[in-house]
C-alpha cells in the first residue's frame, strides 16, 4: 500500500522506535565510573536533554571539565553497545508495517547514530535516508519546534497534517510547540509535562490509535 499524503507521522528515535536510552547512559557510565550512578537513574534524570547540558552537568558532579576527546571517545562506546545489544522497542516493526503513512525520523542524536541504530534493529527499511532528521543538522534542540518544523517542511507537510510520537517531556514540547498532534509513548515511568494529544503504552496499540483520531 503506498504511503497517504494526508498524514505524516514524526517519530522521535531513542527510547521511543529503539531501546537505546538505557544503552546510551550506560556509555557515560563505562567512561565515567567515578559518577557512581545506574543507568536506569541516569534516563529517569536526563531523558530527551540536550548532550551539553547533559554534560555540563556531570562536569558540576564531577567537579571538572571533560576532556577535548570525550564526546568522540563517548559515541564510539555507545556505536559498540549498539552493535552488541541494541532493539527495536516491543512491537515497533509491526506497528509500522501497519501504517499506511509517510514517516520520518526527529531525534536529537546526530546524524550517524541515527542512521547506526535503525540499521542495527532493521528498522531502516521503514525510513527513506532523506526523511532522517537531526538536531544537529539545524543546530536547535527540543522543547524548541525547530526541528519538527524543519522536518515537515522538507518533506511536503504542514504542521496540521503531521502527528509526532515522542516519549519525553522536551520531545513533548517541542512538537506541541510546533503546533502538531503529539502522542506520547509511555511503556514504563510515569510522565510529567506538557500534556499530549494522547498517550498509549505499547507499540501495538499506534495502528488504530492513529486511524481513531485521524
Amino acid at each position: 500500500m503506498p504511503p497517504s499524503r494526508d498524514l505524516c507521522l514524526l517519530f522521535d528515535l531513542d527510547g521511543t522506535l529503539v531501546d537505546s536510552e538505557a544503552l546510551g547512559y550506560q556509555g557515560f557510565l563505562d567512561l565515567l565510573p567515578e559518577l557512581d550512578d545506574t543507568a536506569d537513574n541516569l534516563v529517569r534524570q536526563y531523558r530527551g536533554m540536550k548532550m551539553a547540558h547533559i554534560l555540563a552537568d556531570f562536569e558540576a558532579r564531577l567537579g571538572r571539565p571533560m576532556d577535548e576527546g570525550f564526546e568522540p571517545r563517548y559515541r564510539k562506546r555507545v556505536a559498540e553497545l549498539f552493535e552488541s545489544s541494541l532493539n527495536p522497542m516491543p512491537g515497533t516493526a509491526e506497528a509500522l508495517e501497519a501504517l499506511p503513512y509517510t514517516r520520518g525520523i526527529a531525534s536529537a542524536g546526530p546524524q550517524k547514530k541515527i542512521r547506526h541504530a535503525l540499521s542495527v534493529t532493521g528498522l531502516d527499511r521503514f525510513f527513506k535516508g532523506e526523511h532522517l532528521f537531526s538536531c544537529y543538522d539545524i543546530m536547535k534542540w527540543k522543547p524548541e519546534p525547530d526541528l519538527y518544523l524543519h522536518a515537515a517542511r522538507t518533506m511536503g507537510y504542514r504542521p496540521d497534517q503531521c502527528i509526532v510520537i515522542e516519549d519525553s517531556t522536551p520531545g513533548v514540547q517541542a512538537g506541541l510547540n510546533a503546533n502538531m498532534r503529539v502522542l506520547l509513548y509511555e511503556p514504563e515511568s510515569p510522565y510529567t509535562g506538557a500534556e499530549p494529544t494522547h498517550r498509549f503504552r505499547h507499540m501495538s496499540e499506534l495502528p488504530d490509535l492513529i486511524r481513531n483520531i485521524c
